[in-house]
């Protein structure tokens, strides 16, 4: 019913998924980003604990192909399912289960992952790998919304399209930008100007917001100066 890619960019250790498809609100269910640990998502007829239980695994430090095998191993509907796993360390594993709906498949390259079932055809994850691959030195959600505009423009989900949704994260357990398109004609033009809305002063407000390592910034008087700042720029 969709398809996703996974990503982690070497340069500034930030991971990301985005994902579209013809059903509703795949944001809730199928894609999963935990900062330095490690992007999933899970697909077909989803499975929607393979998420959480595949961060909590990486961050235990098991490689992601001990994480995927043994999720599936334990799911007795693993045929019907399709998932993919990116470790913080660029590590990647796959699996599409014999069941998934045609076209089905996945693709992947150095610290890039993309997966898909009930598409057009296999056209539609390698036009995602490529223009993800091809829009290097762009900040990583752009190249993601990107990636799956190109995947679009293959053909993608055979039914149509509906949802997309995406998170970027560096560091911290929650994403630094999770934004989706629930219902919508048009879920990744929507993707990109949510992306743009965020600029606005969701993306300046986020670095004061506490992490693991510090308390975050209070004072909102020392928080507005800096985004008025940054919006001037």
């Amino acid at each position: 019913m969709t398809w996703s890619i996974l990503a982690r960019d070497p340069a500034t250790g930030e991971l990301g998924v985005a994902v579209a498809t013809r059903f509703f609100a795949v944001g809730a269910v199928c894609p999963r980003v935990e900062g330095g640990v490690g992007a999933v998502a899970t697909q077909a007829l989803v499975n929607p604990l393979y998420a959480p239980d595949s961060l909590a695994r990486l961050r235990a430090g098991e490689p992601p192909a001990v994480v995927l095998d043994a999720l599936i191993a334990a799911d007795a509907g693993r045929e019907h399912r399709q998932l993919h796993v990116l470790s913080a360390d660029g590590r990647i594993a796959q699996h599409t289960g014999a069941a998934c709906i045609h076209w089905c498949g996945s693709v992947s390259a150095p610290d890039v992952s993309v997966a898909g079932n009930m598409l057009a055809g296999p056209q539609v994850v390698q036009a995602t790998l490529e223009a993800y691959q091809a829009h290097a030195g762009q900040p990583l959600a752009l190249r993601l919304i990107a990636a799956l505009e190109a995947g679009e423009a293959a053909g993608g989900d055979r039914r149509g399209r509906q949802s997309a949704a995406l998170q970027v994260t560096s560091r911290d357990p929650y994403p630094d930008l999770d934004i989706r398109a629930d219902d919508h004609p048009d879920p990744l033009s929507e993707l990109r100007r949510l992306h743009a809305v965020a600029q606005e002063r969701f993306v300046h407000l986020r670095r004061f917001l506490p992490g693991r390592d510090h308390p975050g910034v209070f004072d909102r008087m020392v928080i507005e100066a800096a985004i008025a700042a940054a919006t001037r720029a």
